[in-house]
């Protein structure tokens, strides 16, 4: 048998229930800003004026993300942190817009205006837990390995 064969290589950060609630809510945070970007997408489509590319890319974006976390890739919490600090921002500034737009004389979307805007108030403070959760994921060495040989694994 080969030295390779022996050694087991276990990543025992991975095993924490700190870092597996951690990964469970960083998911959960990502398919739902994904979920709530579909949302305000197809609430507002008729009344945007620009940026509907960059938008709707947030979506499928956001779900690739997840599955990489899902699959306990590390590397992508940082991106992931900065992906969420500009769709807060941009949450952020479009909330009080959309409050505003919940007069007479405005173009009517497909949701009403002041829904549009408490969903995009709602995926600010998504963004923020996103942006703190996704930092304490990295802060526990996901990508910690360590060999074993297969005898004392096993033991």
């Amino acid at each position: 048998m080969a030295d390779d064969d022996r050694v087991v290589i276990e990543h025992p950060n991975r095993r924490k229930a700190s870092s597996q609630l951690a990964r469970l809510v960083v998911i959960v945070l990502l398919l739902a800003s994904a979920g709530v970007v579909l949302i305000v997408s197809l609430g507002g489509w008729d009344t945007f004026e620009g940026a509907k590319l960059i938008q709707v890319a947030f979506i499928p974006l956001y779900v690739v993300l997840a599955l990489f976390v899902a699959r306990w890739s590390r590397g992508v919490l940082p991106m992931t942190a900065a992906l969420a600090i500009i769709l807060g921002i941009f949450a952020a500034v479009a909330a009080p817009a959309w409050f505003d737009r919940d007069k007479v004389g405005f173009t009517d979307p497909a949701i009403s205006s002041g829904v549009l805007g408490l969903f995009c108030a709602l995926l600010a403070v998504l963004q923020v837990a996103l942006i703190l959760t996704a930092m304490i994921g990295f802060r526990q060495k996901w990508n910690v390995e360590v060999e074993r040989r297969r005898e004392a694994a096993a033991a």
